[in-house]
């Protein structure tokens, strides 16, 4: 008995060590900004690029994680964990976060609004179990392993390349006129080239230029392997070559230039598929040319090669600047066909414009560009932080038979339009949520379709989830009902995700919030709750609403201003805190917060206040979207203020639009109302919004302002 008591024992603590495996990292690339534990064991951290740090660990069964800051008010402004489908809310105990992993994921984590350049980001890599690693001395198998190695790699023909847990290549892996080349393993690859980080010679078809690079490449697999990137280049380059697969390939860039750092490029060629990859870039994070040999107009006029055939599937895709996915360029001839980008995650989209605004999906074919393209797929994509759904400018070649499936914005609009323009016919929005609304028509996107362009055809989708909740102001502890009946018949299934990290199932369900911190521990109080329903057809949708918490519920004013419209005032200056102290210019009335009663275009400020009716007692969220300066105060409290403005690109004029958010629990009637905002130059994009019990997400109505 005492042999079979010790034998459990001892399978019991290698059980518990095997479950979760870590490769040590070579301490000059050790990054020490982070205290990483699972179960318990530190946990080596890597130092990618920029301020990213990454840990890439094997993970099988269910692990606890937790992450201690550098300083004591680290997270004190709060902690998000992206994407947001997983609905993990960690659990923050000063410096220190946690959360419960139990499968395979990849994770950005991150404190609120910190996905721009510049950003302190943490990525975490949970793969599967590795089952195929070879041994050191296989004769059949280039064997890099654990520590640093300092060589590019050229492979050879029929070559089976193999990167150990805890090895670092400082170099590039070049695939060039070769075919049968396997890559894989837990390694990393770090690349520091010689570009000017002021320039863009990026784009060159060299060995030694990119992290991975192929040129005439064929029947490639690379898998399990992370890629970073140091320098002012794209990332992987495929140039000519097919057959190719990604499969868990983790692909991080960063660059004090911000640009010219694309994830993925096929310069012709491709029949390609990308599965369970993570990559974050700094410029689009897919590319699609039939070649690129620079600037000049002769380069840009030469043809090259078409471009078909790629797949990128269950993957998790972020960028800080540019597409998501984008083909062709002005001047160039670009013929592609069969690209489909499905269930996946964009965590962050690029803002801003470069000669057009960036989006999900970028065709800019103008400026003599020729070409004919057609079937460009994105099905079930969760869009996070995005900018626009399309841009597709074509005005010599065409474009056909582009769709989109499935698509769900968690929670903000729109922030530009998109556009539609030249010889387009066959665009097609199926089932399209723009947070709580399905799109129906053009306005509701918005898309403007000009130019000879067809306005897309939209289909709403056999299944629309929807629910409500208890009226009323909530405090924390509160029993809250969340009633799912109003999604229609045929639901088999009801799967609830509360924002605080729990779940629940059932077209009724009820929940206690145990704090008014929020899902993000930003301290508004505010709760990401989503409804995911499937029908008997296995069809799904799903649907956000923020409930909002708070201990405190605000008055309504019972002498408030009555008359239609709000009070406004004209500065000629741009800095928001001018406002208060400087002289209008102008003043009067306007039904909502409208400037173009500005008498300027640039370097202007304006103050709107008045009245805000409030339609019930509740928790109320409050968007801004703005170029530049913006706050938005009610009762005298600030409820959202912009980010710093941040540039277009490429002589865009302007800053990009950005959203600022808040919450405020308020009584029905009347609330003061204060908004400020400036604008230097550029477009004069500005809106508030509102959302709330029984208020989807819209544009505050005329009806509501008094003064």
């Amino acid at each position: 008995m005492r042999k079979i008591a010790l034998l459990l024992v001892c399978f019991a603590a290698f059980s518990a060590q095997a479950k979760v495996s870590l490769a040590p990292v070579p301490e000059e690339v050790r990054s020490t900004r982070f205290d990483i534990r699972i179960d318990g064991q530190p946990a080596q951290v890597t130092h990618a690029a920029a301020n990213y740090d990454f840990l890439n660990f094997d993970l099988k069964g269910k692990a606890k994680i937790s992450i201690t800051a550098p300083t004591d008010d680290y997270w004190s402004k709060g902690v998000e964990v992206q994407p947001w489908r997983l609905g993990i809310r960690p659990f923050v105990q000063g410096r220190t976060i946690s959360f419960t992993l139990d499968h395979p994921v990849k994770l950005s984590i991150a404190r609120p609004g910190e996905h721009l350049a510049g950003a302190t980001m943490l990525f975490l890599f949970a793969n599967a179990l590795e089952t195929d690693a070879p041994a050191p001395n296989d004769p059949h198998v280039r064997y890099y392993g654990p520590g640093i190695h300092r060589e590019s790699i050229d492979a050879k023909a029929g070559d089976n390349i193999y990167l150990a847990p805890g090895a670092v290549v400082f170099g590039s892996l070049n695939i060039w006129q070769v075919e049968n080349v396997k890559v894989w393993g837990r390694g990393t690859l770090i690349y520091e080239g010689t570009q000017n980080p002021n320039d863009d010679d990026g784009w060159k078809q060299l060995k030694n230029w990119h992290c991975i690079g192929m040129n005439d490449a064929h029947h490639v697999s690379i898998s399990g392997i992370t890629c970073v990137v140091r320098t002012r280049t794209w990332m992987i380059q495929m140039k000519d070559s097919g057959q190719v697969t990604f499969d868990n390939v983790k692909v991080i860039g960063g660059s004090d230039a911000n640009a010219n750092q694309d994830g993925m490029d096929w310069l012709g060629g491709g029949d390609t598929v990308v599965r369970d990859c993570f990559i974050r870039a700094a410029d689009d994070v897919f590319a699609m040319q039939g070649n690129w040999d620079g600037y000049d107009h002769a380069a840009m006029i030469a043809p090259g090669h078409d471009v078909s055939n790629i797949t990128v599937e269950n993957s998790v895709v972020s960028t800080s600047i540019s597409n998501v996915v984008r083909a062709a360029w002005p001047e160039k001839v670009f013929n592609g066909t069969n690209f489909t980008m499905r269930d996946s995650d964009v965590i962050h989209g690029g803002i801003g414009s470069c000669g057009i605004p960036f989006a999900l999906f970028e065709m800019w074919a103008t400026n003599g560009a020729t070409g004919h393209s057609s079937g460009f797929h994105f099905d079930n994509i969760r869009l996070e932080d995005w900018y626009s759904l399309a841009q597709i400018e074509q005005p010599n070649p065409s474009i056909g038979d582009v769709t989109f499936t499935n698509i769900w914005s968690i929670e903000n609009p729109s922030l530009v339009p998109s556009t539609l323009l030249g010889d387009i016919d066959g665009v097609r929005m199926d089932h399209v949520r723009i947070a709580d609304r399905i799109v129906t028509n053009n306005a509701e996107l918005p898309i403007t379709a000009i130019g000879g362009a067809k306005d897309p055809v939209y289909t709403p989708g056999p299944v629309h989830a929807a629910f409500s909740y208890t009226r009323g102001a909530i405090r924390p502890k509160d029993r809250v009902a969340f009633d799912a009946s109003a999604s229609g018949p045929h639901i088999r299934r009801y799967q609830w995700s509360f924002g605080d990290g729990t779940t629940d199932t059932g077209r009724k369900v009820h929940h206690e919030f145990v704090d008014n911190s929020g899902t993000l521990w930003d301290h508004t109080g505010r709760y990401r709750v989503i409804l995911t329903v499937t029908d008997d057809a296995g069809h799904t949708d799903s649907i956000y609403q923020p409930v909002a918490v708070s201990d405190v519920v605000r008055s309504a004013n019972l002498d408030a201003g009555r008359q239609a419209g709000l009070k406004y005032r004209y500065f000629e200056t741009a800095a928001l805190n001018d406002l208060k102290m400087a002289t209008p210019k102008s003043e009067g009335i306007v039904p909502t917060f409208e400037t173009t009663v500005r008498k300027r275009d640039d370097n202007y400020g304006m103050v709107f206040t008045g009245f805000l009716d409030v339609p019930a007692d509740g928790g109320y969220t409050f968007t801004m979207l703005a170029r530049d300066g913006a706050r938005l105060e009610i009762d005298s409290t600030i409820v959202a203020e912009n980010p710093a403005p941040f540039a277009q690109v490429c002589g865009s004029a302007g800053n990009a639009v950005q959203t600022a958010g808040g919450s405020i629990s308020l009584r029905a009637g009347r609330h003061p109302l204060r908004v400020s905002m400036t604008h230097t130059s550029g477009p004069h994009d500005f809106r508030v919004l509102w959302q709330g019990p029984g208020v989807p997400l819209a544009t505050l109505p005329p009806e509501s302002l008094t003064h």
